[in-house]
């Protein structure tokens, strides 16, 4: 059993080295330019819109295989349903860090799970066998740290994300 104040002081805990994490991945260096790409690279991961084109041209391009890209898209679509379910129970609100500011707009005020991470891990999964895994998974670790990059949520969030989308494509597989 945990002591009540012990699991009080273990959360103390885990939420000082989420906020350390923060603030050394938001220490990268940056340039306008580097932002403004990363800005335009995390963009299209909204809603899962970027994994979503993916799977609609492997089904218009691959007939043989239609079934299965139309399956492997809507396990990316109901993953980031069931991301945003979470996130909107658990209402965390996103990193607020008065010297580092969010790098980019974001829909919600809402962070955990980061839908970014959740949508890219579940379509790296879920598209595994229909195209080559290794980009699959550097593209949605991309995603998935653009997230970081971007100031928009924690380390946790992105790692929950990540766990999250891998279970749902695994199980949609």
């Amino acid at each position: 059993r945990v002591d009540p104040k012990d699991a009080g002081s273990l959360r103390v805990q885990f939420n000082a080295l989420d906020l350390a994490l923060y603030r050394r991945a938001r220490s990268l260096a940056r340039t306008p330019e580097t932002v403004r790409w990363v800005r335009r690279f995390s963009r299209p991961g909204e809603q899962g819109l970027l994994w979503y084109g993916l799977g609609a041209a492997g089904a218009l391009v691959d007939s043989e295989r239609r079934g299965h890209w139309v399956k492997a898209t809507a396990v990316v679509g109901g993953s980031y349903l069931i991301s945003t379910s979470i996130k909107m129970a658990i209402g965390r609100k996103r990193p607020v860090v008065e010297d580092l500011p969010h790098l980019m707009a974001t829909p919600t005020g809402l962070s955990f799970p980061s839908s970014h991470s959740t949508s890219s891990f579940a379509a790296a999964r879920a598209y595994t066998g229909l195209l080559p895994t290794g980009p699959l998974y550097c593209g949605a670790t991309a995603m998935a740290l653009s997230r970081l990059y971007l100031g928009v949520h924690y380390p946790s969030d992105v790692a929950a994300g990540v766990g999250l989308g891998t279970l749902l494509g695994s199980v949609g597989r």
